[in-house]
């Protein structure tokens, strides 16, 4: 049995094959429509996130013998708790992480190391700044640009009712949040920044599947200034950026 801590659409497809090439697994999700779309395919899901020792558990019952980690580049917690876990129970670890890209060679577009430093850029910069990065960091960027008369901060986020509850508590008003499920195109991107004035985008690089491209693309044409958030500097031992390299790393062989 795998453990497979599954956070993006890509690793849905990586456990989709797993499965098809006849390995038994038990897929860990964060959200309800992540599950939905694992189980539609036959593949046993757990929903919410796991602490060390809940997983550690978890590994114990299921008789788990690996655990591919397969969570989002930015899930810093869950990928230290896989680790961990492995580490705990002397089991193999192996890392799926999407390809990284550059984005660095450009003017408009600072990368910077988290999202405290993102926030400082943008508080300096004022203007319309569209928040890309979800709802979990939404405090960090709440506490340092609302309430400045020359910031307006516009919140993108999925349409889900904790998200909205959060808004609300951390002072979001509703006229500032866009709650749509992506992924986005280039085009719809370049009309949201064009519907609110946006001068400054947030995003993380999380990869080209993560619809960063779009973003970043449709940002760069209409001219506005771009502050990207890399990714957390992890240590993962074994790690591929290719479905064929997991599948050699868990003893299977891609079919083509």
């Amino acid at each position: 049995m795998i453990l497979f801590l599954a956070g993006t659409s890509d690793a849905r497809e990586l456990a989709v094959l797993l499965k098809s090439d006849g390995v038994d697994l038990l897929a860990t999700v964060v959200t309800d429509s992540a599950a939905k779309s694992l189980e539609e395919v036959g593949i046993t899901t757990r929903v919410g996130r796991l602490p060390l020792e809940d997983m550690t558990a978890l590994a114990k019952e299921q008789k788990v013998t690996k655990i591919v980690d397969a969570s989002h580049p930015f899930a810093e917690e869950a990928s230290k708790n896989a680790m961990a876990c492995a580490e705990e129970l002397q089991l193999p670890y192996i890392r799926y992480e999407r390809e990284t890209r550059s984005y660095v060679d450009h003017p408009n577009v600072l990368l910077v190391e988290n999202y405290e430093q993102a926030a400082l850029e943008a508080k300096s910069r004022k203007g319309v700044v569209m928040l890309t990065t979800g709802s979990k960091t939404l405090g960090t960027f709440t506490k340092h640009l609302l309430g400045d008369p020359e910031i307006r901060l516009i919140a993108r986020m999925l349409p889900r009712k904790d998200n909205m509850e959060k808004c609300e508590a951390l002072g979001v008003e509703q006229k500032n949040i866009i709650a749509m499920q992506g992924p986005f195109s280039k085009e719809l991107n370049a009309a949201l920044y064009t519907q609110f004035g946006v001068t400054t985008m947030i995003t993380k690089e999380s990869g080209q599947v993560g619809a960063v491209d779009e973003k970043l693309a449709a940002a760069l044409e209409l001219g506005i200034y771009t502050i990207m958030i890399d990714r957390p500097k992890l240590v993962y031992g074994e790690m591929h950026q290719s479905f064929a390299g997991v599948l050699e790393a868990v003893g299977k062989q891609v079919v083509v």
